[in-house]
Parts: C-alpha cells; structure tokens; sequence
C-alpha cells in the first residue's frame, strides 16, 4: 500500500505535527503534494526554508518577525504605557486584526503547564518581568480561557502585581458578538457574568 512507503510515512507524519492536522488530513495533504506538478512542492519547500530563515523573535516582544526590533516595537504611534500579553503569535495576530488596540504586544510561546513541564522558564516570563520594569502602567492579560490560560494569567498577576502602580487586567471572556444565550455554553455564560460592566 502506499501509505506504507517510509517516505511517504514521515512526509505524513510531519504533516501531523501541525496543529490541528489528524491522520486523516495528514494524509490528504501528503497525497495533494505528491500529486501535485513538482514545482508546487519544490514551491512549497522554498517557502518553508525561507520563512524558517528570515523570520526570528523581536528581541523586545517575543513576537515572529523579520526586523529585530519589530515594527510594533519600534512604531512612535504605540501607547508604550500598555503591554498586552498573549500565549502565541497568533493572540497578537487576532487583537492587531481587530484594530481597537493601539499598545505594544508581549508574546509568552506558551502556557504554564507543570504536567508537561512547562514553567516560567519555559517562558517568555523574566522577559515580560523587565519590560514592565520600562514605564508600563497597565498589563492586560489575553492568555487563552483554558485551566493553563487562567493559571498563567493568575501567576502573571502576581508577579506583576506585586510592583507599584502597574495595573493587571484580563480580558473578557463571553457571549460572541450576533449569538444568542442560548447556544453559550456554561463556562462562556459564567465569564460574561462575571466580567459585566455598568452601562
């Protein structure tokens, strides 16, 4: 069978290494690939090797980027009193997306995980520690509402709240915007109750 040809084996399973890809899928790209006329895959190849070339983490914020510092970083039209601090790059990607905030990013590659041996060294941690040291006066923190999310953003908000005058939020979890109560489930019910605001 052809699925039992090594090479085709680990193109499989590198495939299954992206997240969110099963076995299934794995396979369907594999088979879209090795389908498809060489110059696609020689493409796709390129692409890969040059992106995993020029693109690093900012030196200030964690973030991928490919300037050091980046252009969040180093814009003059950023309120530099505000850090937002995300799990993955793909948090800052989704607030920027939104175009409502106008602060600098901090990027963790993570969440505190003490199962799979994820600490604040594993982190972006003592990074984020120095920089709130640089004239921040609001921490808002956007880690995921999963039990690693809510356990970092409660760590973070001890660390950071020990220092005078830096204040730590959360962002808010709740109902999506056009859907009704009825489809929330009781998590997002009770994180929308709680962080209700007078109108």
């Amino acid at each position: 069978m052809l699925f039992d040809t090594p090479a085709i084996e680990r193109l499989v399973e590198a495939f299954r290494r992206l997240p969110g890809v099963g076995k299934r899928s794995a396979e369907r790209l594999a088979l879209h690939v090795l389908s498809a006329p060489e110059e696609e895959a020689v493409l796709l190849s390129e692409a890969l090797l040059e992106a995993r070339r020029l693109i690093v983490r900012c030196s200030q914020c964690c973030n991928l980027t490919d300037c050091d510092p980046c252009i969040i970083c180093t814009s003059a039209d950023r309120d530099r009193g505000l850090l937002c601090v995300v799990e993955h790059p793909s948090g800052a990607m989704a607030i920027e997306k939104g175009g409502a905030y106008k602060g600098l990013y901090h990027v963790l590659h993570g969440a505190l995980n003490p199962l799979d041996g994820i600490g604040p060294d594993e982190l972006t941690v003592a990074p984020l520690l120095r920089r709130v040291e640089e004239g921040v006066r609001e921490v808002i923190v956007a880690t995921n509402s999963t039990v690693e999310g809510e356990a970092t953003a409660l760590y973070l908000s001890r660390m950071i709240g020990a220092r005078q005058g830096i204040a730590v939020t959360r962002i808010a979890h709740g109902v999506p915007m056009g859907s009704g109560l009825e489809y929330a489930d009781d998590a997002t019910l009770a994180h929308a109750l709680e962080g209700r605001k007078q109108l």
